[in-house]
């Protein structure tokens, strides 16, 4: 059992993070499961920068007192924020009693049959009230469907063919293209049209476009100008 300390403004009782195990340091990652969640996670805080959101990809979370964290391969939590001090125990991975509420979104990438997504994971997610559950399952270690979309309905998890999130304005969708020099498969989210969310690359690179696109009409408007006799540089 966890060592509780009371608070006594509220006189509510937490879990002493000190008694914790916030980070074991244990390497348990593959290249691609690895590059996946760089990219669900990055794409996020790319496009959302206005809105106020917590995304983490291998962190814990601890959600019942006297058990062990669940580490999500990514999660996503929206209105909250890592604190100031990230390095203080007790900030250190995703406590709810601190953060006030379970994330809205957990997914998780299958790379073998150990993990039990579809058993064990799920009942967790669903008792902590994680709005959405999202399982990759890309090799298809769990049968034929490569990507299954669970939403939180009253207690239960129902699974869904919707593959848009609405209660948090996301969706998610099987995309084939190139990140960071690998030309894959992968699972990204999207907006309600099915445009994906933009990495901080594809952002960089969209801008490039623009500005070439510009510099073009900028320069076939002066061919057209100096074809009428016009000279630009006097106008």
């Amino acid at each position: 059992m966890v060592q509780q300390v009371l608070i006594n403004d509220d006189d509510y009782y937490v879990p002493d993070a000190n008694q914790l195990v916030t980070e074991d340091d244990t390497p348990v990652d593959n290249f691609a499961s690895e590059k996946q969640q760089r990219l669900l996670v990055g794409s996020l805080y790319s496009s959302l920068q206005q809105q106020t959101f917590l995304a983490a990809a291998n962190v814990g979370i601890y959600h019942t007192d006297g058990q062990p964290a669940i580490v999500p391969d990514i999660f996503l939590s929206f209105d909250v924020q890592v604190p100031q001090n990230w390095w203080e125990k007790q900030n250190r991975c995703y406590m709810v009693w601190r953060f006030g509420k379970p994330p809205e979104v957990v997914v998780e990438i299958v790379s073998n049959k150990e993990g039990d997504e579809l058993g064990k994971k799920l009942k967790i997610y669903e008792q902590m009230r994680v709005s959405y559950y999202i399982v990759y399952d890309q090799t298809q270690q769990l049968g034929e469907k490569v990507l299954r979309v669970y939403e939180l309905r009253g207690r239960r998890y129902f699974e869904t063919s919707e593959n848009w999130l609405e209660q948090v304005g996301l969706g998610v969708t099987l995309w084939e293209g190139k990140f960071e020099g690998r030309q894959d498969h992968w699972l990204r989210w999207c907006y309600q049209d099915g445009n994906v969310l933009s990495t901080g690359d594809e952002r960089a690179e969209q801008e490039r476009q623009r500005a070439e696109q510009a510099e073009q009409r900028t320069q076939l408007l002066i061919d057209r100008l100096r074809a009428m006799g016009v000279n630009p540089d006097t106008l």
